[in-house]
């Protein structure tokens, strides 16, 4: 969830702030005088949008994904079971 906040709230509640963004993935548009300036965000969810933008930004991965997603529609497809003779295991397990 992106949350509006100002300098001046910001700095009265910085460690609550750190921590909802760090736990909840908030992210945080600091504003100065009613002006947007910053963004607040966690370092995953920061290098989650560096990967994408990098993954993005390569035309031939970009391209490679839409031929593999057109496969997958059309039905040119292996199972897990057909690749690796066994059924995935459940996650957490």
């Amino acid at each position: 969830m992106v949350k509006n906040i100002s300098t001046r709230k910001l700095r009265e509640n910085l460690a609550g702030v750190i921590k909802d963004v760090k736990v909840n993935f908030d992210r945080y548009i600091i504003s100065r005088r009613g002006e947007p300036e910053a963004v607040l965000m966690s370092v995953d969810d920061y290098e989650g949008w560096l990967e994408t933008i990098e993954i993005m930004s390569d035309k031939k991965l970009m391209n490679d994904i839409r031929l593999a997603e057109k496969d997958i529609k059309e039905g040119r497809f292996y199972t897990f079971e057909e690749v690796f003779g066994k059924k995935p295991r459940k996650s957490g397990k």
